[in-house]
């Protein structure tokens, strides 16, 4: 059962994550021959002050 996990700034449109969500499932399953309904994608969107870089907020 593979659980795939994405960390976004976020920004994208519902619209823009369920097709990742399809497009990551797909290339799974393809790449795994894991059954498509037991393939988990979950997607964290960081927002303001929850990312940094070289000691600043990028975010």
């Amino acid at each position: 059962m593979p659980f795939v996990h994405i960390e976004l700034i976020k920004g994208r449109s519902d619209k823009q994550l369920e097709q990742m969500m399809k497009d990551v499932t797909e290339a799974v399953h393809k790449n795994t021959g894991a059954p498509k309904e037991h393939i988990h994608v979950i997607i964290n969107e960081l927002g303001h002050h929850t990312y940094g870089n070289n000691g600043e907020w990028k975010a």
